[in-house]
């Protein structure tokens, strides 16, 4: 049997690792298209302020480790799938047949329509390359503006901090919606974590985006420098001498040296074009990992696949599920029947020091349909914690600083745990989730042993 793997990231070696220990015989061939050794995007910030080396970002340590498992391990690009002769076109040319194919090609930087994008020093962070370039440009001292306050952009915004501090040197983040991270908090958290990094001197500038980047002058003059001394608001001549002039959305303008690009990810699916396999904004699978094509499979930041909470089809860009995602499909490649019960949202963000958490339905659920909801803060402390019900089960959490329950939470959501009167009085004190926790988990442990001795 051969299994043909698309994409290098965390989804793809977990896949191949397990094909490989499952079945020792067959061929695995894993296909990445960065000319890198395979590595994770999560430590690319680790990267940025000097806590590991290149080395500690690759996922598996030692250059011979994918040979010595017999692993193929190719440096090239799929340019297309024909899934009626079961074969790859390669970026070189070549082609790669398989009987067993796995999607995993991830997902690439949004890059948003406005004018100056191609300017020297404007990056993305997304890539070791993208790593090292912002590393040549980015030092204490710079002046850095970063385009989006979603996910991506609160994982790096601590590194950037930390390379900018120096004389001048300073950070300022713009986020077009009305708070920071707004899709995994919610408005009150997002409000809180712009306070904190604001704290922390970070400017944030929300209910904004930037229009338009322009070359500025090293002299500051002109009819643009002067635009920038009139409505930066800040130190109006470094301002104006600026390399990069960024225009708001309100009103003002800010002199930069460095741009930073993290406004959002979209899943790679244009080589698949005339393959036959069904996309959506995503590749859509079953609960086994498997598309509509017999034999061809998808795990991670490519896929739409259904919510746990919901029931409905979403993208869930995040590793634990992808490495999940990718474990089943490897087990069903090999002739498995192991299915999935839906991806759940689950996001854990350090930002600047702050720990903030959401899992499940951490929106809510509509009164009508028994949603309720308690909310927590401690607005001097940076607490804050809000449950959502759905009749007297948990079905999705918020919380800042409260790291000590990130696992209870995710526990009681994901086993859909009946809480009966301990709903109740978690909403009148939603701090009181672990004595919840562990009260329903004893009584769950007496029905298991009644049901077991009847």
């Amino acid at each position: 049997m051969q299994h043909v793997i698309l994409g290098a990231g965390p989804a793809g070696v977990i896949a191949a690792e397990t094909i490989r220990k499952q079945a020792p015989g067959d061929r695995v061939v894993l296909i990445g298209e960065e000319d890198e050794a395979p590595y994770s995007r999560m430590a690319i910030p680790y990267l940025l302020i000097g806590q590991v080396g290149e080395q500690g970002t690759h996922l598996r340590k030692g250059d011979a480790h994918f040979q010595k498992l017999g692993i193929e391990l190719k440096r090239l690009r799929a340019t297309s799938v024909d899934t009626a002769a079961r074969s790859v076109k390669l970026s070189d040319g070549t082609q790669q047949s398989y009987d067993r194919l796995l999607i995993a090609t991830g997902a690439r930087p949004v890059r948003p329509p406005i004018q100056g994008l191609d300017l020297p020093n404007v990056h993305t962070c997304w890539t070791l390359a993208d790593a090292r370039a912002i590393m040549a440009d980015v030092k204490p001292g710079s002046r850095v503006l970063q385009m989006g306050a979603g996910f991506i952009g609160c994982i790096i915004m601590e590194a950037l901090a930390q390379r900018v501090k120096g004389e001048g040197g300073q950070l300022t983040v713009v986020e077009m919606g009305n708070r920071m991270v707004p899709r995994m908090m919610t408005e009150k958290a997002g409000a809180m974590i712009k306070a904190w990094c604001q704290k922390q001197g970070v400017q944030v500038v929300t209910d904004a985006k930037v229009e338009s980047l322009q070359s500025g002058g090293s002299g500051g003059g002109g009819l643009l420098s002067k635009v920038v001394g009139m409505f930066s608001g800040g130190d109006n001549k470094a301002d104006a001498d600026a390399p990069i002039h960024a225009k708001l959305s309100n009103g003002k303008t800010i002199g930069v040296d460095v741009v930073i690009v993290a406004t959002g990810v979209k899943p790679n699916l244009e080589f698949l074009e005339g393959s036959g396999i069904t996309c959506k904004d995503g590749i859509l699978v079953d609960a086994a990992m498997q598309t509509n094509v017999p034999g061809v499979y998808a795990a991670g930041d490519v896929i739409n696949a259904v919510d746990f909470s919901t029931g409905e089809r979403s993208l869930n860009m995040i590793q634990p599920a992808a490495a999940d995602e990718a474990r089943i499909a490897a087990l069903n490649m090999l002739g498995g029947s192991t299915a999935s019960q839906g991806s759940l949202a689950m996001n854990v963000l350090d930002t600047l020091g702050l720990i903030a958490s959401s899992f499940g339905q951490w929106w809510g659920a509509d009164a009508k349909d028994g949603g309720r909801h308690v909310e927590h803060a401690d607005d001097a402390a940076f607490k804050y914690l809000r449950l959502e019900f759905k009749g007297d089960t948990l079905i999705g959490a918020t919380s800042l600083g409260w790291t000590n329950h990130v696992g209870v939470l995710r526990g009681l959501i994901q086993g859909q745990v009946k809480l009966g009167h301990w709903a109740d009085k978690l909403i009148d004190d939603p701090t009181r989730v672990m004595e919840a926790y562990l009260a329903c988990s004893q009584q769950q442990n007496v029905w298991s042993s009644r049901a077991s001795t009847a």
